[in-house]
């Protein structure tokens, strides 16, 4: 194996100037009853109305709270939540710098979410303008579980998607292996 081999990648073919990687071998979790396989969710992406109830929480106060969310479903990401503006406990979402770019869904800017003194620096993004096929998520916020004190499917507390970029949140009813763990850069 070469030193510069990708983890959990395999070489397939040698070609003039470098070599050629195959996707890695990825052995998705098998789902029990009532679970659901991030393997099995589709790409482009497929965006779902929720009616479980969606909590936000920071310094002790349910910022977001919603039983008309939606969220999207991507191959190997467990599902992103985004919750309605009107749902949001007004003046505790602040415009933050920075934007992103999805192919799917379009322009993301980011919020930080404050409350009191304290402040969860770009805790929430939203798609202002979104594509044609993700327009019902127009101003909707997601929040990433990580940067907040907590977040909520009914009353199960989520598990933050690894890594610090995707936002996804983990429950019991999701099985991975998800990305942004260690060795899933190249997936």
């Amino acid at each position: 194996m070469s030193s510069t081999q990708p983890k959990n990648f395999s070489r397939v073919a040698r070609r003039p100037g470098g070599e050629a990687w195959s996707m890695p071998s990825i052995q998705p979790v098998k789902p029990g009853p009532g679970q659901e396989s991030v393997w099995d969710y589709p790409r482009p992406p497929r965006l779902e109305a929720v009616r479980k109830r969606l909590r936000v929480v920071f310094n002790g106060v349910t910022v977001a709270d919603t039983t008309a969310g939606f969220r999207v479903l991507e191959t190997s990401h467990p599902p992103v939540y985004y919750i309605p503006p009107g749902d949001i406990l007004k003046g505790t979402l602040e415009p933050a710098p920075g934007s992103s770019f999805c192919e799917w869904k379009g322009r993301a800017v980011y919020w930080d979410v404050v409350v009191w003194e304290k402040r969860a620096k770009q805790a929430g993004w939203s798609y202002p303008k979104p594509s044609t096929a993700f327009i019902a998520l127009a101003d909707h916020v997601a929040f990433y579980a990580s940067r907040v004190d907590a977040c909520y499917v009914d009353d199960e507390r989520v598990v933050p998607q690894p890594g610090d970029f995707y936002g996804g949140w983990i429950t019991a009813d999701v099985v991975g292996p998800f990305k942004g763990e260690p060795g899933t850069a190249g997936w």
